[in-house]
């Protein structure tokens, strides 16, 4: 994976709150460990961190290759705890789309039947 590519794939901004390049650094690291681990290919990524009372509110978005963006957003107290929950949840999206576009995935031949079945109209007696 081309990490200089990815340094200016992923966007690290903030409103209202001083970012250190520790955090920084962190958030790139944390993005490229899931996007090597899911996909590969990172079109674009960006996390804010705002504040909101005593609480920072970290978003985080990625988009890998041809698949929508995946968004997530978390609130803690601690900047770092809130990104990493909010990677967490993006994660799991990325990993559920890559377990839905697995070939070796079964496919429910009773699935189309089922939801006719339910929308037929009952017959009066």
């Amino acid at each position: 994976m081309d990490l200089e590519g990815l340094q200016n794939a992923i966007t690290i901004e903030s409103s209202s709150v001083d970012l250190s390049d520790a955090f920084r650094e962190h958030a790139q690291q944390g993005i490229t460990r899931v996007a090597g681990k899911y996909f590969g290919h990172l079109n674009t990524a960006s996390v804010h961190v705002g504040r909101e009372g005593i609480y920072f509110r970290c978003t985080v978005n990625i988009q890998m290759g041809a698949l929508k963006m995946m968004s997530a957003e978390a609130q803690d107290k601690d900047c770092y705890l809130a990104f990493k929950i909010a990677l967490e949840k993006v994660e799991k999206q990325l990993r559920r789309a890559k377990r839905e576009l697995r070939e070796d995935k079964a496919v429910r031949l009773d699935k189309d039947l089922t939801i006719r079945e339910g929308m037929r109209p009952e017959p009066s007696a």
